[in-house]
């Protein structure tokens, strides 16, 4: 009886973990509206190719972040009232991983004909924000625009088709794994949306 019981226990406290375990797993995101994948097999969508200049006019890639958790979202300079607050909740994020080089954020300028390397510049240098993990990135405003939209499916409205010179402005950050698969969306004008984002990055910081 006393060996059936100790057996019993066992079985309950290893579902226990297993569930702990499952409920702890980060889904992966393939369209637009997404829909939650839960196998590593299934996913089909990745970050696509890219080359943009960052705030010290250095060429980043797609290649700079693969092998990396990366953050990004989508700003710009001037912008008066979202982004200063996008941009702080963002600096939360930077600094939970301050010297962790596996971890990287990139904030893609939406107005880059405005945003050059100089003013990028001086914006981060104004900020005071650590740029050893984050990128602010300007370029070609169509191939900005194209990538936010087709990779990252950043449009606030989800799943609605936008037109190709529609303006981008958007709350959300995307989380992307070591292998540009997107395995989150947050909307970072919520407080614990940016604390379930910082969770998740350890998360996947832990994943083989």
């Amino acid at each position: 009886m006393k060996n059936k019981a100790i057996f019993v226990l066992t079985c309950l406290l290893f579902c226990q973990c297993e569930t702990k375990q499952e409920s702890n797993k980060i889904p992966f995101y393939n369209t637009p509206d997404f829909t939650a994948v839960w196998k590593a097999e299934e996913v089909s969508h990745t970050i696509a190719t890219f080359q943009f200049k960052n705030q010290d006019n250095k060429s980043i890639t797609e290649k700079d972040v693969l092998g990396k958790i990366h953050v990004a979202n989508f700003f710009f300079t001037i912008c008066p009232s979202l982004c200063p607050r996008l941009m702080e909740a963002m600096q939360k994020v930077s600094k939970a991983f301050p010297n962790d080089s596996t971890v990287s954020i990139m904030s893609y300028s939406v107005m880059p004909n405005r945003d050059s390397v100089s003013v990028l510049k001086r914006y981060a240098l104004t900020h005071k924000l650590n740029t050893a993990n984050w990128n602010l990135l300007s370029g070609d405003k169509k191939a900005i625009y194209q990538l936010a939209r087709q990779s990252y499916f950043a449009d606030e409205n989800l799943g609605v088709q936008k037109k190709e010179n529609d303006f981008l402005h958007t709350e959300n950050f995307i989380l992307v794994d070591k292998k540009l698969r997107i395995r989150g969306i947050y909307n970072g004008t919520i407080p614990l949306d940016i604390e379930n984002l910082i969770e998740d990055i350890k998360a996947l910081k832990a994943e083989k």
